[in-house]
């Protein structure tokens, strides 16, 4: 079967958005793989739920993003929904990956009463991967409404988390540092992520 994209663009059209899919998704590796290593690193210098459950998101950002390489790897496949429809599973299933350990991590640290801690770093680590994450969800949402595709869809979904993650570490350590009594924040936001991506990764 074919995409509705087909009947859409004219077939130059549709291979230069396929080429703007992969420049997007290249992008996306590079940029979420130099966080993720980031993050990971911070994480386990700092032990930050925040900073960890980011390094695999963005850990799985790269997964996702190289299984939207692979989707539009083949120019003769543009169209083809056999493949979104593969991409599509395989995204889900990371997806539901990604939010049980995202969770489990946040309850872990609520359990434990971890208390945020942000220092120069994290911070700038967090800033640049919120908007960068952002700013990738925005072109990655409207490449994937020209070529009708869900896998580009959910991978811009997928970012945006990224970037909300990165915001949310911010935020939980700004709110700590006014009132220490919410010392709950960041594992709180964490479990929320975490269950809006297993929703997500159901539908």
């Amino acid at each position: 079967g074919l995409l509705e994209s087909s009947t859409r663009l004219k077939p130059h059209e549709a291979q230069s958005y396929r080429k703007k899919a992969l420049w997007v998704s290249w992008v996306s590796i590079i940029v979420t793989l130099a966080l993720a290593v980031a993050a990971f690193t911070v994480s386990v210098m700092r032990y930050s739920a925040s900073s960890f459950g980011f390094a695999f998101d963005a850990t799985l950002d790269v997964l996702s993003s190289a299984i939207v390489l692979w989707r539009y790897s083949n120019a003769a496949a543009v169209h083809s929904a056999h493949r979104e429809y593969m991409a599509c599973v395989i995204l889900g299933v990371i997806f539901l990956l990604s939010s049980i350990c995202i969770v489990i991590k946040a309850i872990h640290d609520l359990a434990k009463r971890v208390l945020p801690e942000v220092d120069d770093f994290l911070y700038s680590v967090s800033v640049l991967s919120g908007i960068l994450c952002t700013v990738l969800a925005v072109i990655k949402f409207m490449l994937g409404k020209v070529l009708t595709s869900r896998a580009l869809i959910t991978d811009g979904f997928n970012s945006l988390v990224g970037g909300i993650m990165g915001f949310s570490i911010l935020l939980s350590a700004e709110v700590f540092k006014h009132n220490s009594s919410v010392w709950y924040l960041d594992g709180s936001i964490g479990v929320l992520i975490g269950l809006t991506i297993s929703a997500y990764g159901i539908k």
